[in-house]
């Protein structure tokens, strides 16, 4: 199993070396940052790059994008944490970072994760047109089009009823588009076919929504102390939910159809004779995931 916080946080340390420790928004970026959590979406790239070995991808290559990615991954926790928004107590087990700096803080504290991290693709960008692809393909996925587009959506669907499709649409952007970022950003580093990273993209697509359908129902089943994070806040915020338009049972239908997309998908990439292992183990681990 892929132990991505090994890997990536020498990377992040050594990038806020450079900062001032006492500056109290350096202070909320640290205390979200290095939380701990499954960082998901690194060991995703790190399981992507794996599987394009053969068509020239590195640890070394993708490392930064990987850590680029997790910070915007935080910034958009500390923001969604804030009373404005989400209004969270509790994040990987302990308060959230505007409990503990404050909303103004806090806030320039999520503000300083995405820029830094675009500081870092910027970097990355000037290398070759590849890794501008792959900078590209980030930024695209964070924003109105991708995780920002569904954080909007889902802002505005609180208290009201909305189709399913819409549903669909909100959490492809909100949750699945970081995910498709972690899987696909490999490939513009690699010589792999464009059929190749159509198979990524559908293989993300089911994953981000298996992933979400699966926050819903522990939103309503699991332990609280286990997630880390407060419970039962859909129906507290009157949010839309698979859960909220399908009901349970059948949202557990759905999670299943979208598990086997995904292992459909992997299968189909071993017939290539990729190594899917890494990819294998992470999705077995987050579906199958009670916390």
């Amino acid at each position: 199993m892929i132990d991505a916080n090994a890997w990536v946080t020498p990377y992040l340390n050594d990038l806020f070396a450079q900062y001032d420790s006492e500056d109290p928004v350096v202070k909320a970026a640290s205390y979200s940052l290095f939380a701990g959590g499954k960082r998901m979406r690194p060991a995703l790239m790190q399981a992507s790059g794996t599987l394009l070995k053969e068509f020239g991808v590195s640890d070394d290559d993708i490392l930064p994008y990987a850590c680029a990615l997790e910070m915007i991954h935080t910034y958009s926790l500390i923001h969604d944490d804030l009373p404005c928004m989400d209004n969270d107590d509790m994040r990987r087990g302990r308060p959230t970072c505007h409990k503990v700096f404050g909303e103004a803080i806090a806030l320039l504290g999520g503000d300083m994760l995405l820029n830094t991290a675009h500081e870092v693709l910027l970097e990355m960008s000037v290398k070759s047109q590849a890794h501008a692809k792959a900078s590209y393909n980030i930024s695209r996925l964070s924003g109105i089009n991708g995780m920002i587009g569904g954080q909007s959506i889902d802002i505005d669907s609180e208290g009201k009823k909305i189709e399913i499709e819409r549903l669909y649409e909100l959490q492809r952007k909100k949750t699945g588009a970081l995910i498709e970022a972690a899987v696909t950003t490999p490939f513009y580093l690699s010589s792999a076919s464009e059929d190749i990273l159509e198979k990524l993209r559908e293989y993300a697509l089911h994953l981000g929504l298996a992933f979400q359908i699966k926050d819903d129902i522990l939103d309503v089943e699991a332990d609280e102390k286990l997630l880390g994070k407060s419970t039962g806040k859909d129906q507290r915020d009157d949010k839309p939910t698979f859960v909220t338009l399908l009901g349970l049972d059948a949202a557990k239908e759905k999670l299943s159809e979208e598990e086997n997309a995904c292992y459909e998908i992997l299968d189909y990439l071993n017939s290539l004779k990729m190594d899917i292992i890494l990819l294998r183990e992470l999705t077995d681990f987050n579906l199958k995931r009670e916390y």
